[in-house]
């Protein structure tokens, strides 16, 4: 597994990538942003760690810049920031983090994060296309259409669609979704935000002709049935 380290100090950056390289990862290293967006595209990684201030582009652009981009808008991406302003956190979860690390932190932590993120975002063997209405989603494939049109989700997103379509019909709470989603077993205000703006973005990207993702107030979310 191949994972991007974009930050711009060197002990950091070189502990980071040290201990990664001893679990077994093959690990590239950028010192800022516009290097971290040009080695991301020339050979999308498996995952990214992405530091948020960055010289010339800072961390925030290139995650939303790699969210754009169908090459690596699937890729994993975890923050590393020594901001511990909530709306930094929030901002970042909104464009499309995966997760996200606050400095000062334990390098044995990052490696625990990047390995629960890479098990998170690894297709289930055997999995085979399915058909809801007009929605039809390949996990193998990592694709989503509606009507036989591509639709272009973010990893998150699509994890996001798949949990909601396997409970079809089911209301699924926020708090089902961020352990089973996003990972975290235990979250706050801030991941639980988050989770709304997913769906408001995932409802966006289906469009009128997708399935309905309702919202059952005070509980969460549910796919509705059509039949």
């Amino acid at each position: 597994m191949r994972v991007l380290i974009i930050e711009d100090e060197p002990d950091i950056r070189d502990l980071l990538a040290f201990h990664l390289a001893r679990e077994g990862y093959a690990v590239t290293k950028a010192s800022n942003g516009a290097e971290g967006l040009r080695l991301a595209r020339a050979a999308p990684p498996d995952l990214i760690l992405l530091d948020l201030m960055l010289p010339e582009v800072d961390g925030f652009e290139v995650c939303r810049r790699l969210r754009q981009d169908p090459a690596t808008q699937a890729v994993p991406l975890v923050m590393l920031t020594a901001r511990g302003d909530e709306v930094d956190r929030v901002l970042g979860l909104e464009l499309g983090a995966d997760d996200y690390v606050v400095k000062p932190f334990s390098p044995r932590e990052v490696v625990a994060r990047v390995r629960a993120v890479l098990r998170r975002s690894r297709p289930a063997a055997g999995t085979t296309p399915v058909t809801v209405g007009p929605l039809q989603i390949d996990a193998a494939a990592h694709t989503v259409s509606v009507d036989g049109v591509p639709v272009n989700l973010t990893r998150r997103e699509f994890d996001l669609l798949r949990a909601l379509v396997e409970a079809r019909g089911r209301v699924l709470s926020r708090e089902f979704l961020l352990e089973h989603v996003w990972g975290y077993t235990a979250a706050g205000e801030i991941e639980s935000r988050t989770v709304d703006v997913h769906v408001r973005r995932l409802r966006q990207k289906l469009g009128p002709a997708g399935p309905r993702i309702g919202t059952v107030t005070g509980v969460g979310y549910r796919l509705e049935r059509d039949d």
